[in-house]
């Protein structure tokens, strides 16, 4: 999948991730520029810095500059949405997060001028990484779940597979097809572009890409009827209004939330009314090892242990 995000590096910079060992480059999970600083690959969680002639890269401006036109097309003021937020989502569902100077308007972010620094996230849609998690939390009905860890644990990952699996059915398990609405409010999870899902979701999904979770969510099950919600990072107490909701709406609800663990996300006030009508029936919580996805305990809605990974 890397070979998509060709047309927006310089020459410079493509001839530089040929030269990496094979092992590293087919698990390059980001690449870093940064003005005058070096040039940063991460791959499989660990940094690397490519050399060139002996020495440790550095990107120039005018190689910032490239990647800029090309990711505007040369018309930069066609993308003043995604530069308000920060990213820019390309084909093949790959995102380049953006840092600079940030232009204010009354208060709020306005757009992002300057721009120095790029962090080109590689897509790698994990198929069929959730389907351990299926014998958990299916009961006859898919489980409200939640979906716990610290960043680069998984979570998103994990989600995006559910998703999958509730929309195309579940063979092994005669489990049906049924419809997913998803709130993408950071294109993290579907990897919209022009509104259209670049991963592989299943046929009964339906996303609102670039909208805020807690609207997304009324706009869903007012206008499109679905069966499961699925919504990353909830925190807010707008969140936790529409997740209550969308549960006394009989619609079944798959989010995720930072933390270490369940004990440390009840002690939230914004996400303590979901435990106190104890909201999720399931919680997963995660760890970071050598690679994404990893379960280290998953909880029923009594705080009793289904799964313990010591």
């Amino acid at each position: 999948m890397i070979h998509e995000i060709h047309p927006i590096l310089p020459d410079s910079i493509k001839q530089l991730l040929k030269q990496l060992d094979q092992t590293v480059f087919s698990k390059i999970e980001e690449i870093r520029l940064r003005v005058h600083k070096p040039l940063e690959v991460i791959a499989a969680g660990l940094p690397h810095y490519p050399r060139y002639r002996g020495d440790v890269y550095v990107v120039t401006r005018e190689e910032a500059k490239y990647v800029l036109n090309q990711l505007s097309q040369y018309s930069i003021y066609a993308f003043e949405e995604e530069l308000r937020r920060g990213f820019i989502t390309i084909k093949g569902g790959h995102r380049v997060g953006l840092a600079g100077k940030v232009i204010l308007e009354k208060g709020h972010v306005k757009t992002l001028r300057d721009i120095s620094s790029f962090n080109i996230r590689i897509a790698r849609q994990a198929i069929g990484s959730a389907e351990p998690l299926v014998s958990k939390i299916y009961e006859g009905r898919w489980c409200n779940t939640l979906l716990i860890g610290p960043p680069q644990t998984g979570k998103t990952t994990l989600l995006r597979d559910l998703a999958r699996i509730v929309s195309k059915g579940f063979d092994k398990r005669k489990i049906p097809a049924l419809k997913v609405g998803i709130v993408d409010e950071r294109s993290e999870i579907a990897a919209s572009l022009h509104g259209v899902p670049q991963l592989e979701l299943g046929a009964r999904v339906d996303v609102l890409d670039g909208c805020p979770k807690a609207e997304g969510m009324m706009m869903l099950i007012r206008s499109m009827s679905p069966d499961v919600l699925i919504v990353d990072e909830i925190g807010r107490k707008e969140d936790v209004l529409a997740v209550q909701e969308a549960l006394h709406a009989g619609v079944k609800v798959m989010t995720t939330a930072h933390g270490y663990s369940l004990e440390e996300i009840e002690k939230r006030p914004s996400l303590k009314p979901l435990f106190e009508m104890n909201a999720f029936e399931r919680c997963i919580e995660l760890t970071r090892t050598h690679k994404p996805g990893v379960i280290r305990r998953i909880r029923n809605q009594d705080k009793k242990d289904l799964v313990t990974v010591s």
